[in-house]
């Protein structure tokens, strides 16, 4: 393995970071919701989550989803069920004021961990890239880097975005207009559900 392997992987990573999806979506809204140190502690939990699932695919956790796709399957339905849960609750709270609304993670790293879990296509996709970018024998301690890195690039992007999100301008805009985004926020994850559930692959 090379310096030039981890570049590529740290800019595939960045690359699906800024793309949308429920993680995304989560640590945005929490920022906004709850602060900066919730969004980072939401960040620290969905980066853990999405380097493990690295861990897993450099262990071969698809080939068991492959073999096994009744794990699959399972897991694919809790995690389409929990996102769904979160879109209803985001919904109901859509026009409370936002000093009186119920925060919707009491915890917010265990919640970041959370939302990651209840994708288990991220173990295929990290699969897909980490055939395509590293070499095949490599040994334990490349993987344990290579885990360690993906953590690293996690935590430092959603800390970062925290922080820039976290200014009064930003929070000021979202109060604006917090029923509109809450509502479009729900629609985002009731979808991503369902097509977790609906999607074949």
């Amino acid at each position: 393995m090379e310096t030039a392997h981890l570049i590529a992987f740290n800019l595939t990573l960045l690359a699906a970071l800024a793309s949308p999806g429920p993680a995304m979506l989560m640590a945005l809204r929490t920022t906004l919701v709850e602060g900066r140190m919730a969004g980072i502690l939401t960040g620290l939990g969905l980066g853990t989550i999405a380097a493990a699932w690295t861990g897993a695919a450099l262990l071969g956790l698809d080939v068991i989803f492959t073999l096994f796709p009744w794990a699959y399957m399972t897991l694919k339905f809790v995690g389409a069920a929990y996102l769904i849960y979160l879109a209803v609750s985001i919904w109901r709270e859509a026009n409370t004021p936002l000093d009186t609304a119920t925060p919707a993670r009491r915890r917010p790293f265990v919640s970041g961990m959370l939302v990651n879990l209840a994708n288990p296509k991220s173990v295929l996709f990290a699969s897909a890239v980490l055939v395509v970018i590293f070499p095949r024998d490599m040994g334990l301690a490349q993987k344990a880097l290579i885990v360690g890195n993906h953590m690293l690039v996690e935590y430092a992007a959603y800390t970062i975005f925290a922080v820039a999100l976290s200014t009064r301008a930003a929070r000021d805009g979202y109060l604006r207009l917090k029923p509109l985004f809450d509502r479009i926020a729900a629609g985002v994850l009731t979808a991503l559900g369902l097509k977790l559930v609906f999607d074949r692959s």
